[in-house]
């Protein structure tokens, strides 16, 4: 998947436009790599093309640790919120559509290792695979 396919796929999802797509994406990104390890947030980096790749690689300054920080999905989501130029309404709504991409954007292994770091209500609001999806459901 190209950079611009993933955003204009987040921007659909979220019923966004792509400028606010790109920014939930980053901030999503960002808070997934403080979220799970750093081996396991590069290893979905890896996977994703130039100018998504970086946001799970260059951690944020205060995120000096290897290992995941634990917090729950409302604290996900408020901490996505937290960035500046993004509307607290659509932190929510964003966050599912990032990693509703994401799940289409990596393997599926990477994916479900990724998705086995987070607590189960991270699987609440990523939408099941459909029709249009390179992912079976599992």
């Amino acid at each position: 998947m190209e950079y611009d396919d993933f955003i204009n796929a987040v921007a659909t999802r979220a019923k966004v436009s792509t400028d606010q797509a790109a920014t939930l994406t980053r901030a999503t990104l960002e808070t997934l790599a403080d979220r799970i390890s750093a081996g396991q947030a590069e290893d979905l980096a890896y996977q994703l093309p130039d100018g998504l790749d970086d946001h799970l690689r260059k951690p944020p300054p205060h995120r000096r640790e290897e290992h995941a920080q634990p917090f729950g999905f409302d604290e996900f989501v408020r901490r996505v919120a937290d960035h500046p130029e993004i509307d607290r309404a659509l932190a929510g709504p964003g966050v599912g559509a990032v990693l509703t991409t994401l799940r289409e954007a990596v393997t599926r292994v990477e994916f479900e290792d990724a998705l086995a770091q987070l607590p189960k209500e991270f699987r609440q609001v990523i939408e099941p695979a459909g029709a249009g999806s390179r992912q079976r459901p599992a």
